[in-house]
């Protein structure tokens, strides 16, 4: 893939030195041309970043360039870590949260960490940019005046149903999260609980096979239960009832 138009200042070349603090960095969704100018100089100025698994963060760094040290910060060890990386931002250090893709905080346990580092009087920058929850609302067509975000519904049938009805009120376009292997029962549960609402079922946003399926619930049920298991990330918008 050609690199982007865009370097890194050359050793001895004056930059201005990045404020102590957490920067909340935005990533691409898929196509790593969907990042800030400020997001690549916050990533290269950075004392360390931040990231879920350091090899998708490594691919992104490597296609500009940047070679910022990087440290896992997940939910599996984000106990043992949080104390770690406050103690290096009370000691001035200035580094750089990012998930695997698109906006932290969204599904992953950076929240805790903006609110430990809050907590303690230490600066929180945000850096907007990328985010699968934005992308799908502006390629569903549905309503976005308001929206409400779900995340991952339980993989558990029983839980997942109740998880359903617990939502069924909510007046706004609903916005999901759902792996692939798990999306036509979850469909169908949807197609269940609140009927023939309007829905978008996209997929691979931002990449080169990025689809939408547009219908009813029960129609997208029974499409992706007749089709072979799709690929890749996937949104689910749903029109309000």
């Amino acid at each position: 893939m050609t690199r982007p138009p865009y370097s890194i200042p050359a050793a001895g070349a004056v930059a201005q030195k990045l404020a102590p603090g957490l920067y909340v960095v935005a990533t691409p969704i898929g196509n790593l041309g969907d990042i800030t100018l400020r997001a690549l100089e916050t990533l290269a100025q950075a004392d360390a970043v931040l990231a879920e698994d350091r090899r998708v963060t490594r691919t992104l760094l490597s296609h500009y360039g940047i070679s910022t040290p990087i440290l896992s910060y997940h939910e599996h060890n984000a106990e043992a870590m949080r104390p770690e990386i406050i103690a290096r931002l009370k000691a001035g250090e200035a580094l750089a949260l990012v998930s695997d893709a698109g906006t932290p905080l969204v599904s992953d346990p950076g929240y805790r960490l903006v609110t430990a580092a809050i907590e303690d009087g230490l600066a929180v920058v945000p850096l907007p940019g990328a985010s699968a929850v934005l992308a799908g609302l502006v390629l569903a067509g549905l309503p976005t005046d308001r929206f409400f975000v779900e995340g991952f519904l339980p993989a558990r049938q029983g839980e997942r149903k109740r998880r359903i009805r617990e939502i069924e009120a909510i007046g706004a376009t609903l916005v999901l999260f759902e792996a692939p292997h798990r999306l036509a029962e979850t469909l169908a549960d949807l197609a269940d609980v609140l009927s023939p609402r309007p829905a978008v079922v996209t997929r691979e946003l931002t990449k080169k096979f990025e689809t939408a399926q547009r219908g009813t619930l029960p129609d997208l049920a029974r499409h992706y239960a007749e089709t072979e298991q799709p690929r890749g990330e996937i949104v689910i918008l749903i029109g309000a009832g």
